[in-house]
């Protein structure tokens, strides 16, 4: 979440809210939300080496309804899009709607907004197709190759828990799937987009050609080494 591109509407949500529960990987941008609104907490000690994934956002989405069901006006900050790669934001409004509170999400700048601007991508030209990395692999989904095909998560895939580094081994097995599923020399791009207002997006370009293609050369570290996710992913066009 880049403080720029935080819309005037959830500025505003931000600033009215009773209580503030926020999950981001910018110092800069903590500081900016809890001066915005003093009564303001991060959601990120609940990450843990070796919790699984489930279990946090679990947890993330008790933080949430917790004072939502005393009473108080709630406000959840997420970086990026609050409902890309957010389950505890889905989560949390279907189950307070369930229990009958009012509840709704404002939209955002995510990852893919960027990535369209910073690789002068249009969707309308060949398609668009979208995974998470891991899930690409496990389901053996069939892209079309004539279609531009983003893979989210890549210094994560295979990791199903909290991890401080991406696993060489596993970004083999993304970069054998791709080399098996589009021609050689077809062109991966590993973008990561800016975290800093002042600082430039990072895109390596590789071929699809062996199983090392995602590996040193490109990159492919996450985006944070204290999340999930991040806004690193293999675009093949």
């Amino acid at each position: 979440m880049l403080r720029e591109q935080v819309t005037p509407e959830a500025a505003s949500a931000i600033e009215r809210a009773d209580e503030i529960l926020y999950l981001v990987t910018q110092p800069l941008t903590a500081q900016w939300i809890e001066r915005m609104n003093p009564r303001s907490r991060s959601l990120g000690s609940l990450y843990a080496p070796g919790k699984p994934r489930r279990e946090t956002y679990a947890e993330m989405v008790e933080e949430l309804l917790a004072p939502v069901r005393a009473g108080r006006n709630v406000c959840a900050a997420f970086y990026g899009h609050p409902g890309v790669f957010v389950n505890p934001g889905h989560e949390a409004i279907r189950r307070a709607r369930t229990e009958g509170y009012r509840a709704r999400m404002l939209p955002a700048v995510s990852a893919l907004d960027c990535l369209v601007a910073d690789l002068g991508i249009d969707p309308a030209a060949t398609g668009l197709q979208s995974y998470e990395a891991t899930d690409f692999i496990v389901h053996r989904r069939r892209p079309d190759t004539a279609a531009t095909l983003v893979l989210w998560q890549i210094g994560v895939v295979g990791e199903l828990g909290y991890a401080s580094a991406p696993r060489r081994e596993n970004l083999a097995l993304l970069a054998d799937r791709l080399a098996r599923t589009f021609p050689p020399g077809h062109e991966v791009i590993v973008y990561e987009a800016s975290r800093r207002t002042l600082s430039s997006p990072t895109r390596s370009s590789c071929g699809c050609r062996s199983r090392s293609s995602l590996t040193p050369t490109c990159r492919c570290s996450r985006r944070s080494s204290s999340r999930r996710r991040g806004s690193r992913g293999a675009i093949a066009r």
